[in-house]
């Protein structure tokens, strides 16, 4: 894969991405998790890879990271611990609030 492709965000429609999550049972999102932190990793993120999301407890250790790499690379804001706990509480908005600001930088 070439480098330059790795820093490119996508500009991703957030209706389809629910749709597709629901019509593929959960999957799509799985993939979209894992693209959008490729795409925050790109940016200067420290994701750790994915596979920890089907280990116990690590999962929420990931889902903390991502939280992390979004608050600092893509937002700017720094309240990793704001979207860690939307994340946790009401984690189904969070692809629209994730998507809404990567489609931001994809325009820039």
């Amino acid at each position: 894969m070439d480098d330059v492709d790795e820093y490119m965000v996508k500009h991703r429609n957030i209706f389809l991405v629910y749709l597709f999550s629901i019509i593929t049972l959960g999957i799509y999102a799985l993939y979209w998790t894992v693209s959008t932190k490729k795409e925050m990793n790109g940016l200067g993120a420290k994701i750790p890879t994915a596979w920890l999301l089907i280990i116990p407890i690590a999962n929420i250790y990931w889902m903390y990271k991502y939280c992390e790499g979004f608050a600092t690379v893509v937002k700017k804001d720094n309240n990793t611990i704001l979207w860690f706990l939307l994340y946790m509480l009401v984690g189904i908005v969070m692809p629209a609030l994730v998507q809404s600001e990567l489609n931001k930088l994809a325009q820039a």
